[in-house]
């Protein structure tokens, strides 16, 4: 089966057949680890993702305070990837923000296609799905609609549907508290590397320049979800990376040496920490290596926010304050592009260490 350039995974999905295409077919050493990802959420035993509660994160207590930060530098140090909760945004907006994209997804593929993307047009916000440039040139099992959301000036509205009626003050509005607890993460990490409160956010562009791209991956069932993935092995390119989902397992982390499946922690938001701070932490934050499994019972939706610096303007190296004759940089410089091409597009460059 040739699949055209077009195809949305939805209407492959939709479509009844019972074997999937081989263009989504993973690498065998991939198909060794890909196992039911149902049966996987269920196991107790083996590493956990953290559960860090922010609850004290502002206590006038110093003592309660320094204990709720020293257990997200921690995890964030030994994971890369945590669930928060109490985070400070009330169920009632995530609620909001999931069902609109729910109810925009909901929609046939005729009426998404009046958003659809165009990357070789340099048109990257919009509905589509991945059809090249991954690492070993298959398919994944998903399509996804992204655009940015903040700083609000630099939205374009236009690329935001306008069905359902939520969908822009709810997501503009999540985009904002979610902007106000990034200063509230980025100052704990930056205390947890023997920084002023405010370095890191400074180093990624502070308020004025840190974009949050905001992006939807609907992830169809799958008839053959033992051969296919929803989204490859790939660590984040942005310095924070914040999820939402609708409950249905999929991501798994690499974590010593083995695949972990990510528990559905009601309430929460999961974060990675992305290589911008790994870079920047030189190495002591970790950006994890993770990926999505699909299944064939239940279709799921993650909603992805990442706080990236601005392209060109800034140069990503380890800061001065974490290498010494002991720790020496593990990174050379490079800005915030020439990282993602090498990441996302594998474009060779001299001056970007493979990672």
């Amino acid at each position: 089966m040739v699949i055209p350039t077009n195809t949305r995974v939805e209407t492959l999905a939709t479509s009844g057949i019972p074997q999937i295409p081989k263009e989504y077919f993973r690498t065998q050493d991939e198909l060794t680890t890909i196992t039911n990802i149902f049966d996987e959420e269920k196991k107790e035993l083996g590493p956990q993702v953290p559960t860090i509660d922010l609850n004290n994160i502002n206590s006038s207590d110093p003592k309660t305070r320094k204990k709720c930060c020293n257990e997200l530098v921690k995890a964030a140090t030994e994971w890369g990837v945590m669930h928060i909760v109490n985070h400070g945004i009330s169920g009632d907006l995530i609620n909001r923000v999931k069902d609109a994209g729910e109810r925009f997804f909901d929609q046939p593929v005729e009426e998404k296609e009046k958003y659809s993307n165009d990357i070789a047009s340099g048109k990257i916000q919009g509905y589509g799905s991945k059809l090249a440039n991954n690492a070993c040139g298959q398919l994944e099992w998903e399509d996804y609609f992204f655009h940015l959301v903040f700083p609000e000036e630099k939205r374009d509205l236009t690329v935001w549907p306008s069905t359902p009626s939520d969908y822009i003050p709810a997501t503009a509005e999540y985009a904002r508290q979610l902007r106000a607890l990034t200063t509230k993460i980025l100052s704990v990490l930056s205390l947890g590397l023997g920084l002023e409160e405010g370095r890191l956010e400074n180093e990624v562009g502070g308020l004025e320049e840190l974009i949050l791209q905001f992006k939807i991956n609907y992830y169809p069932k799958c008839p053959q979800p033992e051969l296919a993935l929803g989204v490859e092995a790939h660590t984040d390119v942005s310095a924070l990376t914040f999820i939402l989902h609708n409950m249905v397992p999929g991501l798994q982390l690499f974590y010593d040496g083995q695949w972990v499946t990510a528990k559905c922690v009601p309430d929460s938001i999961v974060m990675h920490i992305g290589d911008t701070l790994e870079i920047l932490s030189n190495g002591k934050y970790k950006s994890i290596l993770h990926r999505g499994l699909v299944n064939k019972e239940k279709v799921r939706i993650s909603w992805a926010v990442f706080c990236e610096p601005p392209k060109e303007k800034i140069i990503l190296k380890p800061l001065p304050e974490t290498v010494s004759e002991e720790n020496p940089p593990l990174f050379r410089p490079r800005t915030f592009h020439q990282h993602m091409e090498h990441k996302l597009f594998k474009k060779k460059d001299d001056s970007v260490d493979p990672k």
